[in-house]
């Protein structure tokens, strides 16, 4: 016979009665958001692990119409302890920039012209074809970046124009250097994939909005392989980012050393 059996009635239901409230607040307890980890999340999403290469092809839109294009090759390779990457940057078309060069080393970015054999030191900020800016192109951890707060759920139309629940955090550069001060940021609910970007300045003015499509699988996981990104203040001004190529390679360490952009040739 069990312990509980030789309790008086009284007793014995109110022990289950314990036990019942005891488990049904288990039950309905609510996890505490943790905006920094569904951040980090999205990082894995958005980027393959360790070092890659991948092809970019830039469109630039002006009320529909294509008016220029660049194509690029980056490399990326990830700090020795995992956090932010490195990046070489190739230019491939169109024919007047082949062999144009950028390189982001830390909190330095610069950009090699081979004609005049000259290294110029740039901003994340500068754009790089219509509403692409020299940092939309390079590999980010954001999580590293960004200080996340979470700023409720709701449901918005994805890039594919699919309705979906999604969080929307509130990001706020961690430093000075970081090519957006602020991004609204919505990420999907069931397995944080990023969605939506609205990237503002330091005063909160709106500059330009993201949206994250075309998912497929690539390296093992699927990710966004096209970004449409909107002016902020023309909606007709847009600018196509598509990625493609994804490849897992060594991307060695002297590739992304400013000494070594006289050097590059071509890829080995």
């Amino acid at each position: 016979m069990s312990e509980n059996r030789l309790l008086p009635p009284t007793r014995r239901r109110l022990l289950a009665g314990l036990v019942s409230g005891a488990l049904a607040t288990l039950g309905g307890a609510r996890a505490e958001p943790d905006p920094a980890l569904w951040l980090h999340d999205s990082d894995r999403i958005r980027n393959p692990p360790g070092s890659f290469s991948v092809r970019l092809q830039l469109t630039e839109f002006r009320q529909r119409q294509p008016v220029a294009a660049s194509t690029l090759v980056v490399y990326a390779r990830p700090a020795d302890d995992g956090g932010e990457y490195r990046n070489l940057v190739r230019f491939v078309a169109p024919a007047r920039d082949h062999g144009k060069l950028m390189l982001r080393n830390g909190q330095d970015l610069w950009f090699y012209d081979p004609a005049s054999r000259a290294s110029v030191r740039l901003s994340p900020q500068q754009r790089l074809l219509g509403q692409a800016s020299n940092g939309d192109v390079m590999t980010t951890q954001l999580a590293r970046d960004y200080n996340a707060r979470w700023a409720g759920d709701e449901r918005i139309r994805d890039g594919d124009g699919r309705e979906v629940a999604a969080h929307r955090l509130a990001l706020a550069a961690r430093r000075a250097g970081i090519a957006y001060p602020g991004v609204d940021y919505w990420l999907a609910v069931d397995d944080h994939r990023p969605l939506m970007a609205r990237y503002r300045s330091a005063e909160g003015r709106l500059l330009k909005s993201a949206w994250f499509r075309r998912w497929q699988p690539v390296l093992g996981e699927v990710r966004p392989t096209e970004t449409v990104i909107v002016d902020g203040l023309d909606p007709g001004w847009v600018t196509v980012m598509q990625l493609s190529e994804h490849t897992l390679r060594e991307v060695p360490v002297a590739w992304l050393q400013r000494d070594f952009l006289p050097r590059w040739k071509d890829e080995p």
